[in-house]
């Protein structure tokens, strides 16, 4: 099933174009991270298909229709930083939202177990960490068990214990079959956290699908020898050797997925070279991002 259907959304700000004809298709049970730097057009993206903004043109439609025109109540979403009532615990917190969303449900604890925050219900949101505040707010999306949940860059000025627990927190809710929309400009959460990608910028649609298709799969061999030249020259010999680029004195390699890496060490070997450093490591995200949005 569709989860959203958008097709063609354009939106401007006088001469800035913060969106400009996107297309994107969410399919049920996806983790899909919208993916670009600051201004390229996430959040903008997501304000329109929450009907907070209005696009200049283009369309988009929930879950095929199926819940009419009103479908907010079956999507949760953080666009934000949460606010809540500091002097309020956890509980009473999530029955303010729980009754501005008008639902009659009240399972809480359910909830907060969910985020792990089972311990704290009765504390003072005033005396949560940063990431125990942002997974009260992933709660709350929770309420009224909708089929989509959207977060706005969830780690963002989290320590890296506050980034392990919302990212194991969003896996936990899209493991339980809900779908998960997130905007984030940090490449390493996305590549960790989403099944789809689609990586945006100046409001462009660059690129879209699965992580795995989106991500190059060669290997990427970094080499350093005492004669860097001559060890460029001796690679150049080589036809499976898809791109030399030397970056601070460390010659990376691109290989196909199929290659050997044991075998070019042996060759540079018996070439009589003296490699000085040899690591073996896959592209990551961070490079085919870099790589799709160069020049662009």
């Amino acid at each position: 099933m569709e989860v959203i259907n958008i097709q063609n959304l354009s939106k401007s700000y006088g001469r800035i174009h913060a969106l400009d004809d996107l297309s994107l298709t969410i399919e049920a049970g996806q983790i899909y991270g919208i993916l670009g730097p600051n201004g390229s057009g996430k959040t903008t993206t997501l304000g329109i298909i929450l009907s907070i903004l209005k696009a200049d043109s283009g369309s988009f439609q929930w879950f095929e229709g199926k819940y009419g025109s009103n479908p907010r109540k079956n999507i949760g979403a953080i666009l934000e930083t949460p606010n809540f009532y500091p002097y309020l615990n956890a509980i009473d917190n999530l029955e303010i939202v729980r009754h501005i969303k008008k639902v009659e449900d009240r399972n809480f604890d359910e909830i907060l177990d969910i985020v792990e925050l089972s311990h704290r219900k009765k504390s003072l949101f005033s005396t949560f960490s940063l990431g125990m505040k942002q997974r009260l707010a992933i709660a709350a999306t929770m309420i009224g068990n909708p089929d989509v949940v959207i977060f706005d860059e969830p780690t963002n000025g989290l320590d890296p214990q506050g980034i392990a627990d919302v990212r194991k927190t969003l896996l936990h809710i899209a493991d339980s079959g809900k779908t998960v929309i997130m905007a984030s400009h940090i490449l390493d959460e996305v590549e960790k956290i989403c099944s789809h990608v689609a990586i945006l910028k100046n409001g462009k649609l660059l690129a879209k699908g699965p992580v795995g298709s989106i991500l190059n799969n060669d290997i990427i061999i970094e080499l350093k020898a005492n004669d860097n030249s001559h060890l460029s020259e001796v690679l150049k010999q080589l036809d499976y050797i898809k791109s030399i680029e030397d970056n601070q004195g460390i010659l990376e390699c691109s290989l196909p997925p199929d290659a050997d890496p044991a075998l070019l060490s042996t060759f540079l070997h018996e070439k009589g070279l003296v490699i000085t450093h040899f690591q073996v490591r896959k592209r990551k995200l961070e490079e085919e991002f870099l790589s799709i949005t160069k020049n662009k």
